[in-house]
């Protein structure tokens, strides 16, 4: 029987134990929160130890820092400098040399002509291709002649016909003047043979006076009709390089006035290439170191090594109101086939 209470006594449920609560101890708690506040001072002083090397580093690394530290405004200033280049054009030189001033310009040709034709025409040939070098008074193209052709050849058939009718005229002349010596000198001839003769011989005069007038005036058609010929070739009117053909054969070509359509307006582009010159624009505050006559280096942008000797030409006696420039001629000193039209080209002016 007490086997049985004991076994009843074990299976029951005590409500006290169950009222008590389940959880951390005072102690466990106190503990947890010492833990969480070292941790917290200890990852305080490793961050402030951190921010301190960064402020004052070693000794080991403080001299690349600084090298670093003067370094950044030298490079600051050169993005600057390029800004400035960039913005003006023109800037007072920054190198250690003698050159006073800096600015940028291009490569020009003073002697560059677009060939056309002074009269309209169909191309029927064209002798030159880009690059191609060629002397004054090459032939470059020609026109289609036949009509001109057939023009230039009736005014000469004209001018022989005159030709022959002076002749004649001259031959009768000639008889006549031999009749009126031959009247006049009989003693047989009458007043009225005399009279005749005479009369013949001033008629045959007045004839050929008339016709030398003609004959001037053949002449002229004849010459006239002879440039009409020539204006179908054309020619190169000074010595230089073709930089651009502008017609092909079976093309019409007509002079720039008279263009328009499917009309060529020109043949091609020549170049002088002795004439090549440099022009810059300087900015109009630092004019005042420029002079004619003043050494200059150039250095092209297709040959950044390249020293060029210069120099100044004449300073173009008007401002760009909208650029604040003032345009500057520059003479190249030695002409070289690498110097090319429309070059980007940079300047030092010198002391």
């Amino acid at each position: 029987m007490s086997d049985k209470s004991e076994l009843l006594q074990s299976l029951k449920i005590d409500r006290v134990e169950e009222s008590q609560p389940k959880g951390f101890t005072l102690w466990q708690v106190i503990l947890l929160l010492i833990v969480v506040v070292i941790i917290s001072v200890w990852a305080t002083l490793e961050f402030a130890k951190g921010s301190s090397e960064q402020i004052n580093p070693p000794s080991g690394s403080g001299q690349n820092s600084a090298i670093q530290t003067t370094k950044a405004p030298s490079q600051n200033k050169q993005a600057g400098d390029a800004n400035l280049d960039k913005a003006n054009p023109s800037s007072p030189a920054t190198t250690e040399n003698t050159a006073i001033l800096n600015s940028s310009g291009y490569i020009t040709a003073r002697r560059m002509a677009t060939v056309s034709a002074e009269i309209m025409g169909l191309i029927t040939e064209v002798t030159i291709e880009e690059g191609t070098s060629v002397e004054e008074g090459q032939i470059l193209a020609r026109l289609d002649n036949t009509l001109a052709k057939t023009n230039y050849e009736l005014a000469v058939a004209q001018l022989d016909v005159l030709k022959a009718r002076i002749n004649s005229i001259q031959a009768n002349l000639n008889d006549a003047q031999d009749n009126h010596k031959r009247v006049m000198t009989n003693t047989f001839s009458s007043a009225a043979e005399k009279s005749r003769a005479q009369a013949q011989m001033h008629s045959l005069q007045a004839n050929i006076e008339s016709a030398k007038a003609d004959l001037h005036v053949a002449n002229i058609e004849v010459r006239r009709q002879q440039e009409r010929l020539d204006d179908h070739i054309i020619r190169a009117p000074f010595s230089g390089v073709v930089t651009v053909k502008a017609a092909q054969p079976g093309e019409i070509v007509a002079p720039s006035s008279a263009g328009g359509g499917f009309t060529r307006t020109g043949i091609c582009t020549i170049v002088d290439m002795e004439s090549l010159e440099i022009e810059v624009d300087v900015n109009e505050s630092f004019i005042g170191r420029v002079y004619p006559g003043q050494p200059v280096e150039a250095q092209l942008d297709a040959y950044p090594d390249w020293i060029i000797p210069a120099s100044v030409i004449a300073i173009i006696p008007t401002a760009d109101r909208a650029k604040a420039t003032v345009q500057v001629r520059i003479k190249i000193e030695q002409a070289d086939p690498k110097i090319l039209p429309d070059m980007g080209v940079k300047v030092a002016f010198q002391k």
